[in-house]
């Protein structure tokens, strides 16, 4: 029965909230903090592992820089052995001192504590007349205190390393997909702009609509995954799409065979990419010449021959022994199977813009055609050409793209730059990099 509005009356008291002195209301969140205080009271944890590892999840977990600010003042006031097993770190600060050591109002340093412990950081432990107080023996060990207790550090440290170690992958995903994505529109607008600029057939109006539209969808702040493994799908779907009408506009119909998947080599076209099938394939040597140094098969024959027999030594030994290390030399170039083999992701876009690559200078014409792809200026290859010669400077291209594609260089120009430095210093070795990542690959 309703007590009448004036009347007097037994108080309804809220059962929910109440706790045993009545002065503070309660929550499940709080009793599972306190729960968590129990728990971790029986671990020894080190305090700055205890602190680092909710400091990095602590966004996560819904705290805000106040109540990180807070927690950090809380801390302050532990000693070492306070996280010992079946000891408990509890702070009892007073509400004067803490506001004065943060700046918080009254109500704010409330508001932030309560956050603290219905997000399982801390909890509550209250005396009998709701005020913080404690005492330490001659060793610094807390013999009774009542306050702010931070127990569930100690419990939830584990939980909180996990969640860091999820949060670093799924950053490290989202890194790759945006990477993934940049190169994609990249590609899609050169081809877009390339079509356009070249007057070319094609539906290039309704393909710039479509592409404008996956832009806009494009996150302006950090989203999940999920989500930009769906943007990468579209964007793939449109640049294969792009592709297919850009390489039919620029080409014959019989070149243009399913830009989309990997193009099939037959046995005319082995033989061609196998160096030991033509004597004249053109290889490169990475050295400060202005002018690399080629070799054929015959050559590496011959000196595979001279090598087992050297004479002992002589002015006319030296002599050879010079002509075999300049072999040597030779035998160590870069030829173009070398160059595809260890970068597979460049070759797979070679071969779907350009086709069948026979010799260097299809590959220079297509990593030309893919320069702008990754963000490199026409200014900085041109530069790359000059100083280092067009074939070195086109393995090199092929490298950066490789490994930007692989989240391995994040500023393409700036490395393509470092690497034409070095060529001027005498410090670059393509090969090393190329048969590097052959023997990567094979491992």
């Amino acid at each position: 029965m309703e007590t009448p509005q004036g009347a007097t009356g037994p108080r309804r008291i809220r059962t929910d909230l109440a706790v045993p002195n009545g002065w503070r209301r309660v929550s499940p969140a709080l009793l599972q903090a306190d729960a968590l205080a129990e728990k971790g009271a029986a671990r020894a944890v080190e305090k700055g592992r205890a602190f680092v590892a909710v400091k990095r999840v602590g966004a996560h977990i819904g705290l805000k820089a106040g109540d990180m600010m807070l927690l950090d003042t809380l801390g302050a006031f532990t000693q070492s052995q306070d996280w010992e097993e079946g000891r408990r770190p509890i702070v009892w600060a007073s509400n004067a001192y803490l506001m004065e050591q943060t700046g918080f109002s009254l109500s704010a340093l409330k508001r932030h504590a309560r956050r603290l412990a219905e997000a399982g950081v801390i909890a509550f432990k209250d005396s009998p007349n709701g005020k913080r107080w404690g005492r330490r023996d001659a060793e610094g060990v807390i013999v009774e205190a009542y306050g702010f207790d931070l127990s569930p550090l100690s419990a939830r440290v584990e939980e909180f390393e996990q969640v860091q170690a999820l949060l670093q992958a799924e950053r490290a995903l989202c890194q790759r997909l945006k990477r993934q994505i940049t190169v994609s529109r990249r590609m899609i607008r050169a081809r877009i702009e390339a079509a356009l600029s070249g007057a070319l057939s094609g539906p290039w109006t309704q393909m710039s609509g479509l592409f404008e539209d996956l832009l806009n969808r494009l996150p302006r702040r950090n989203t999940a995954s999920e989500h930009l493994m769906r943007l990468l799908g579209w964007f793939k779907e449109l640049q294969c799409r792009v592709e297919t009408a850009y390489l039919k506009a620029c080409q014959p119909e019989e070149v243009v065979e399913n830009t989309c998947e990997t193009v099939e080599q037959d046995p005319h076209k082995d033989k061609e990419m196998n160096p030991s099938g033509v004597n004249s394939d053109p290889h490169i040597l990475i050295t400060n010449q202005p002018f690399p140094v080629t070799c054929n098969s015959s050559e590496k024959e011959d000196a595979a021959s001279v090598e087992p027999n050297l004479p002992p030594r002589s002015q006319v030994d030296t002599e050879l022994e010079n002509w075999v290390a300049d072999v040597r030399k030779k035998r160590a170039a870069l030829d173009l199977p070398v160059v595809m083999q260890a970068c597979p992701e460049f070759a797979s876009w070679a071969r779907n813009m350009g086709g069948y690559l026979k010799d260097w200078g299809d590959l220079h014409r297509v990593a030309g055609q893919l320069r702008p792809m990754i963000g490199i200026s026409e200014h900085a290859w041109n530069v790359a050409q000059e100083q280092m010669g067009k074939q070195v400077a086109t393995a090199a291209l092929v490298l950066v793209f490789e490994k930007h594609a692989a989240g391995e260089v994040a500023s393409p120009g700036g490395y393509l730059r470092g690497m034409v430095q070095k060529a001027g210093a005498g410090e670059l070795h393509l090969e090393r990099s190329f048969f590097g990542r052959l023997s990567e690959a094979a491992a």
